[in-house]
Parts: C-alpha cells; structure tokens; sequence
C-alpha cells in the first residue's frame, strides 16, 4: 500500500506544493528525503529546514504520515509581529481610539 501526502515549503516570494506518494509506514523524514523535496529545500533556505509540522502541529522527522497529510517546513521570521505593531503604536500621535468614543 500506498500513501499521499503534500509537502509545504515557503519561500520569501512563494509557497511551493510537492505531492509525494510514499510507501506506508513512511515518516516525516522520508517525505524530506525524497529527491523533489531536497531540491526545492536547497533552493530555499539552504537545505535545512528549521521546524517541522503537520497540519500546523508541530512534528519532528520519526513522526509518522498518514494518507492525506500536510507536512509543513516552517523557517525563520524576519521580523517579529509583536514588534512591529508596538513599534507603529510608539510612532502614532496619542487621540481618539478607533471606536470614536
């Protein structure tokens, strides 16, 4: 038997969708290690991915892949969300709120 899954990876300009069909039992790490995968990871972020999840649930590569599964390479953020939002609010005059009371 056989298995289907996606793998996610995000670039800076794009997100790319690999379908892969795995043999059963197979794990994140095989997912990982198929040629297409390892291509476009090279291309990306180097080859190493810094986390990994599936279906946003975060996994390490002995995790194991069911048919359907999206295994999700997560890398790093170039800025920090929380940051930038306090960092606007420190640069905006002090006055109504948004709701005009």
């Amino acid at each position: 038997m056989s298995l289907r899954v996606t793998v996610a990876i995000a670039s800076p300009d794009a997100q790319h969708l690999i379908e892969l069909e795995l043999a059963d039992g197979s794990r994140v790490a095989d997912a990982l290690a198929a040629p297409a995968v390892r291509e476009r990871l090279a291309q990306c972020d180097g080859g190493t991915p810094l986390a990994l999840g599936i279906w946003s649930k975060r996994c390490t590569g002995e995790s194991l892949l069911r048919d359907g599964d999206r295994v999700e390479v997560y890398r790093a953020l170039v800025a920090d969300a929380k940051a930038l939002r306090r960092a606007r609010a420190r640069l905006k005059p002090p006055g109504r709120s948004r709701s005009g009371r």
